[in-house]
Parts: structure tokens; C-alpha cells; sequence
């Protein structure tokens, strides 16, 4: 879903947009690639029909949070679900070179903005409830602190199966099922094009190419896999195994899968001026205009891009999760307690 700020606290002001990042098809539809994407020793819990059905339901989650006026909540949730690359230029970064923590980057998003402020078109206040129109967006680094929460929670079922009750074994289960469902939201938005730039809702600025300016090219895009009744059966075939991310070391000590999530929305923002020429040739349907093949495709493969990119996260997770040492100490010594042997040293 990539919008700014819908709600005031009062229902007195008009709607700015109405769309969102692939619609819950379409992202329901990428939770599901990843899903036929995992190896055959991903734990088996999760193709359970019940977890993977929430895994599917999950997908819509984070786009069910903007629908509740709550301003807080929204500032929270908005700019998490898109990047627009090239604000980061205009503010004087290099997309290759940011940090990987959130609040780094702020700092110094916040910095380049007022030192080149020139190069933004003023904010309408009316249009900005939430106050995230200063922002470029945070998507990779909600990705990746995704992958943390969903990694840690492998590091305690480790340990859990081990010495944990059946109780606490379906509680970390469950954990990690919710986790991965309302991840794939934000990969999802990562795979659609527009969610990676500022030309989010029609070309804007310089227009040699004269690419659509139309707002609802957006919502175009958004509902293609429901307007074709895309099918996972139909994507089967593209499909590859996810073997997981090698998470190489950065010499200058930024995360390194931030860095892999990174390149993933740069390589999308590529794919803006084909998009936008695509729809330009009517490939993409819209204005009454029927879908043409290459279009089709075009959509389907950013489906798969994102399922496989949400599956090789989730694969990374459990591979390289380690066992909750503190837990375990924990659970040792509740273990003696009951037992009345020595407790576990600390």
C-alpha cells in the first residue's frame, strides 16, 4: 500500500488517496509464492493448512492498520510501506552508502533535507495529518527488522523443543507463523515498482518520455492480480526453491542484510521506467483498454520476485538462528527446580 496520510481525527477532510501496494490478492498471492518457494527441511509446522492459511491472511495485515484513523498509528505504519529512491539524491545520499539503522538514517535524512531544501516541492499541511510527507520512507529497514524479531523467535523455539512444555512450543510456533505473514506485507510492497519511487501516483517533475501523470496508475497496478484472477497455480512454474541469503560481512559494519534488502528495492527502482512505458503502450490495461501479454507477464514476475524474496528472508531466519542461550539457562534451571538437581551454572 504506498499513500500519504488518509485520516485527520475527524471524517471533515477529503481522502488523499485510496490505494493499495498490490491489493490483499495480490499481496495474499506473494505470501503464497514464498510459501511453495521453501526448501523441503523448512520446518514442517508452518505448511501445516492452518499456518499457512494465516500466513496467506497475514499478508494484508499492515494495510488493515491504515484503515484506523488513529494518527499515531498511522505515522507509525505509513512510511514503512515504500522507499521513494530518488528523494535520497535530492537529500544529498548515496542509496548505496545508508545506514542501517533506523534512527542513523533519520538523522541524516532529516539533515539532508534541510541542507538542500530547495529540491522539495512545499508540503500542504491539509495533506499531512501524520506528518510523514518530510520522509522518503523506511521499507528496507522494516524488512529487516523483521528479519530480526523473525529470527529470534527460531533462536527461542530452538530451545523451547528442547526443554520447553507443548504449550510453550505452540506459542513460539504461532509467533513465528504471525511474524512471517505480516512480513511478507513489506517484501510485497518491495516487488511492486511504485512503492520504490516518487513518481508513486503518475510522473512528476520532468517528463521527456510523457509518461502518465494520471494518479490512478497506481490502483491500476495494485489490482492486476484480482482484474486477471492471477493464480498461484499459474506462477507455479516460475517458482524457485529459496536456499537462503548469505549474509556477507560489510567492511564498513552495516548490516548485511539490510545491505541485501537495499540492493533488492534499488533493482525494483529500476524497473519504474519500464513500468511506466509499459503502461504508456497499453500493455497494462486501464482506460478501458485490455491487458496484452507483456504486461501480464511483467506483473506475474514481480509477483514471484517478491514471494521469492520473502522466502529466502525466512529461510535466512531459521538457518541462522541460534539457540536462546538466556532462555535456555533459564529453562535449565526451572528443569532443576522441578527435578531437584544442581541448577544450570550462568
Amino acid at each position: 500500500m504506498k499513500c500519504r496520510p488518509l485520516f485527520l481525527a475527524v471524517a471533515l477532510l477529503p481522502f488523499v488517496c485510496t490505494v493499495h501496494a498490490w491489493d490483499y490478492e495480490g499481496h495474499r498471492l506473494v505470501n503464497e509464492v514464498a510459501l511453495a518457494a521453501l526448501p523441503a527441511d523448512f520446518p514442517g509446522f508452518v505448511r501445516a493448512p492452518q499456518n499457512a492459511e494465516r500466513i496467506a491472511f497475514l499478508a494484508g495485515e499492515p494495510d488493515r492498520w491504515r484503515n484506523d484513523p488513529d494518527l499515531p498509528l498511522q505515522q507509525l505504519n505509513e512510511m514503512d510501506h515504500y522507499l521513494d529512491v530518488e528523494d535520497l539524491s535530492l537529500a544529498g545520499l548515496d542509496p548505496k552508502h545508508l545506514p542501517s539503522l533506523r534512527l542513523d538514517f533519520d538523522l541524516e535524512y532529516a539533515a539532508g533535507r534541510a541542507a538542500h531544501a530547495s529540491a522539495f516541492p512545499p508540503i500542504n499541511p491539509a495533506k499531512n495529518a501524520a506528518h510523514t510527507r518530510e520522509w522518503c520512507g523506511t521499507l528496507p529497514w522494516a524488512v529487516t527488522e523483521y528479519f530480526g524479531k523473525l529470527r529470534s523467535a527460531f533462536s527461542y523455539l530452538r530451545v523451547l523443543e528442547e526443554l520447553g512444555t507443548p504449550v510453550e512450543i505452540a506459542n513460539a510456533r504461532a509467533n513465528i507463523v504471525d511474524l512471517m505473514g505480516v512480513m511478507g506485507h513489506y517484501v510485497g510492497d518491495g516487488s511492486q515498482p511504485l512503492h520504490t519511487t516518487m513518481h508513486h501516483h503518475g510522473w512528476v517533475g520532468p517528463n521527456p518520455h510523457h509518461f502518465t501523470t494520471w494518479p490512478g496508475v497506481h490502483a491500476l497496478i495494485d489490482g492486476f492480480p484480482t482484474k486477471t484472477q492471477m493464480t498461484l497455480d499459474e506462477l507455479r512454474p516460475r517458482i524457485a526453491t529459496a536456499h537462503g541469503i548469505q549474509l556477507t560481512p560489510q567492511p564498513d559494519g552495516r548490516d548485511p542484510m539490510f545491505v541485501y534488502v537495499m540492493n533488492y528495492v534499488l533493482e525494483q527502482n529500476k524497473l519504474v521506467v519500464p513500468l511506466y512505458r509499459l503502461e504508456k503502450a497499453g500493455e497494462l490495461g486501464g482506460h478501458d483498454r485490455p491487458i496484452q501479454p507483456e504486461g501480464h507477464d511483467f506483473i506475474a514476475g514481480q509477483i514471484v520476485v517478491g514471494g521469492e524474496m520473502l522466502s529466502s528472508i525466512w529461510v535466512t531466519a531459521w538457518r541462522t538462528a541460534v539457540p536462546d542461550s538466556y532462555l535456555r539457562n533459564g529453562l535449565l534451571n526451572r528443569r532443576a527446580r522441578e527435578t531437584g538437581a544442581a541448577p544450570a551454572s550462568k
